[in-house]
């Protein structure tokens, strides 16, 4: 058995805390704390265990693995689902949601609250094309500047937060209001299904590599010291950012009782820079947050790219479909933040519980006698009710079959109706495998 020292391992959960710390998820506590009010708490715990507990079980999951996460899924379930799900995966995390918030992001929160009242509009057209313009001239021409800004960036955000975050702990902008709208119902619920909307779960699967290749430039070799060393750094990971969340949260809930209620997380934390350190503020968050979502955004593109090159076997060249993805990326972003967050959800509710299941059931993978069977049936039976679950969440009703399934399924109404079904696919198979 061989272990990191405890510098290695600070040093390789860092770097996982990198990957998850993108400027673009920073605006979802603030605005989650904002509306759960004295309930943000209970809310948060929600939050994390979907936002920061499930991507370091995916983690965790592809490297007990050994990184073959997806031929695991051809063989386990089949390859025409992995060929579906994973297809879906990088379009999601790819120019369907993820790439289009950088741009909406790093616009919210640095350029429109410069504009003249009735501008934004032209401003966000004009600010996106340029960014994604930028963000294809650097993908299709990959240099090491971009790796360098980004390793100055992220520590540079940390340190403005943790200023921000002194000033919100020492002097909070007003008081805690009470919880509104569903955090008033199922707080923990609705943080939960808020977690969704980091896609960090959906990123850890095919970004895992990078911790698992960190890990054996330290000189392991073996599975199993890997996977420790794996959960140990995802230990600290967990830690930094759960930190930086909850305070993040703080602030947010500390917010609307002087500021009101905002539409969004990016105008929250835009307007709190404000309070505690005026123009000069918001200028230096900006800056940082836009560079920050400009090299978050190459490098999901590039991925996405790369990942469709590889599906199409090289039919289709690497810069045609960045230029794709690019596009759409630019068009997406133009709806605007706060719709685009509102978009996302249908699908992220209904696509998340395949990828938890997933992730779940292949962590315990010996224990369950590595069985097909098992997969299928925990698969079988999540997939119809999370799809009903993005039905629901979309506000598109099924004459009859919603009070039914509101009535006699658990967890529905709090869009988690996929639950207990997945739990009896997972008791079925087992069964099943073991006869």
């Amino acid at each position: 058995m061989h272990n990191l020292s405890k510098i290695e391992l600070l040093s390789v959960g860092f770097m996982v805390f990198s990957i998850f710390f993108g400027a673009g998820n920073l605006i979802f506590p603030p605005f989650l704390a904002q509306n759960a009010g004295t309930s943000f708490p209970i809310a948060m715990a929600g939050f994390l265990a979907t936002g920061i507990g499930l991507p370091l079980l995916g983690l965790i999951a592809t490297a007990k693995h050994g990184g073959r996460y997806t031929q695991l899924i051809d063989e386990r379930v089949h390859p025409v689902f992995r060929a579906i799900s994973f297809g879906l995966l990088y379009l999601t995390i790819g120019p369907l949601f993820a790439v289009p918030r950088t741009g909406a992001v790093s616009f919210e929160i640095g350029i429109k609250p410069f504009l003249a009242v009735g501008s934004a509009s032209t401003g966000e057209l004009i600010y996106t094309a340029i960014f994604f313009l930028v963000t294809y001239w650097l993908a299709a021409n990959p240099s090491m500047i971009v790796d360098r800004v980004g390793k100055v960036l992220s520590p540079l955000l940390l340190l403005f937060l943790c200023v921000l975050f002194a000033r919100t702990y020492y002097e909070p902008i007003g008081r805690i209001l009470e919880p509104v709208e569903e955090y008033a119902v199922s707080p923990f619920a609705s943080g939960f299904i808020n977690g969704y909307l980091t896609m960090d779960m959906l990123a850890a699967l095919p970004f895992a590599t990078l911790a698992i290749t960190a890990i054996r430039q330290k000189g392991l070799t073996e599975n199993a010291d890997i996977c420790r060393a794996c959960i140990k750094a995802c230990i600290i990971a967990v830690v930094l950012m759960g930190m930086v969340y909850v305070s993040l949260a703080y602030l947010g809930a500390t917010c609307p009782s002087v500021l009101g209620y905002s539409a969004n997380g990016g105008i929250i934390l835009s307007s709190a820079t404000y309070v505690f350190f005026g123009d000069t503020g918001k200028i230096v968050l900006a800056f940082i947050i836009g560079f920050a979502c400009l090299t978050t955004s190459i490098g999901v593109s590039s991925a996405f790219a790369s990942y469709y090159q590889y599906v199409f076997d090289g039919r289709v060249a690497y810069k045609t479909l960045l230029k794709l993805a690019v596009f759409f990326s630019f068009l997406a972003s133009n709806v605007g933040l706060t719709e685009l967050i509102r978009i996302s959800v249908p699908f992220l509710v209904a696509l998340y519980p395949i990828f938890i299941v997933l992730v779940l059931v292949s962590l315990f993978d010996r224990q369950l006698g590595c069985s097909s069977i098992v997969y299928r049936w925990s698969i079988g039976m999540t997939l119809p009710f999370s799809i009903l679950d993005g039905l629901q969440a979309a506000d598109i009703k099924l004459a009859g079959l919603q009070e039914l399934l509101t009535q006699y399924l658990p967890l529905y109404a709090v869009n988690l109706g996929w639950l207990l079904p997945a739990l009896l696919g997972v008791a079925i198979g087992y069964v099943l495998a073991r006869r």
